[in-house]
């Protein structure tokens, strides 16, 4: 029988990537999304003519009503969730003092209280069936911080302690839970940054280059998978060596 995983912000970047390898790898596939509503479409299209199980479906992460009714819908479609990846992230570059209240909460909203709200609708399907795996996928300024992303960097900073205490917490129940942490990763959100930035990140970076979305959903994939049947509360560091 097929193992079904869910994955939030599928649309696109390293969730479209995750979306694609998920499927190819014999799971059924629950793409989430929310404002990129032809991305999701197009690739829930490409990927059912491949002969995929996948189904695209709208829900804003922030919001816990829309949150549960997508959890219902997927345990109805395939009988329930296996694997629950936490990848909807928005950005915001400014100063601290340019961040409106607004601001701040979309960022904390999406970012940290989206995984918080798709993890505890999840986690009963969860502990009734003693297993289930929980990747979050964070970032390296979660652990180290970036000027001009306070917001970010603090959401993602309490994604990474999310994911710690709560392996303890559901470790019992056969659930396993970790973190990915990104470094610069070549996807749509990183495309706005100033060349000289990118080429500064570069030339920090050990292995000379930005990450691929295919980094990342290759690490997503072994959390998920048997191999990792005993690996939790860790925190995984893709990112050529930025931060060691």
């Amino acid at each position: 029988m097929s193992k079904t995983v869910l994955i939030t912000g599928a649309s696109k970047g390293i969730g479209a990537n995750m979306a694609i390898r998920f499927a190819e790898s014999g799971y059924n596939v629950i793409m989430n999304y929310n404002t990129s509503v032809q991305s999701a479409i197009l690739l829930q299209k490409s990927l059912k003519e491949s002969g995929y199980s996948v189904i695209a479906y709208k829900a804003n992460v922030k919001n816990r009503l829309e949150v549960d009714l997508m959890i219902k819908e997927a345990i109805y479609r395939f009988g329930g969730i296996d694997v629950l990846i936490n990848n909807a992230g928005v950005a915001n570059q400014s100063l601290i003092t340019d961040i409106s209240e607004q601001e701040w909460n979309d960022i904390i909203g999406v970012n940290l209280t989206g995984v918080f709200n798709c993890t505890q609708a999840v986690l009963p399907h969860m502990i009734n069936q003693k297993s289930g795996s929980i990747i979050n996928i964070s970032s390296m300024w979660g652990e180290v911080g970036a000027s001009c992303e306070v917001a970010y960097s603090a959401a993602k900073a309490g994604v990474i302690g999310l994911t710690k205490a709560l392996a303890k917490e559901v470790g019992p129940s056969g659930i396993t839970v970790n973190c990915i942490t990104p470094g610069l990763i070549d996807t749509a959100m990183n495309q706005n940054l100033a060349i000289e930035d990118v080429t500064a990140i570069i030339d920090e970076t050990p292995l000379g280059r930005i990450g691929t979305t295919d980094d990342i959903a290759s690490a997503a994939l072994f959390l998920a998978s048997e191999q990792a049947s005993y690996i939790t509360g860790q925190v995984l560091g893709i990112n050529g060596g930025f931060v060691v």
